[in-house]
């Protein structure tokens, strides 16, 4: 029997806003298991080490219109275990401007 992850099945690890005019907001075939509750995606800030489906621009920024990776159901868990890394680019940008 496999065990479950803490937060599987949890409210908080889930979200849709249905009403919401850009839902969904990546093309998708399963829109009830689309997670709205990373709308603007947190990994977005670690470049090209954020894991996802993504290309850059010409303009330097990153097109992520081909990655589901934050709105997937079974995902929650996949993006907190980024979080350390966006912790340490948040320090490491803070040490920046503190100089």
């Amino acid at each position: 029997m496999a065990i479950m992850p803490e937060w599987e099945g949890k409210g908080y690890s889930f979200f849709q806003n249905r009403n919401c005019e850009y839902f969904p907001c990546h093309k998708t075939d399963k829109t009830d298991d689309f997670n709205c509750l990373f709308c603007y995606c947190p990994l977005y800030a670690l470049g090209d080490k954020c894991g996802g489906n993504f290309t850059y621009l010409a303009s330097g920024f990153k097109d992520c219109s081909a990655c589901l990776i934050p709105h997937r159901r079974g995902n929650y868990g996949r993006i907190l275990d980024k979080y350390p890394q966006i912790a340490a680019l948040a320090s490491k940008n803070r040490e920046k401007e503190e100089k």
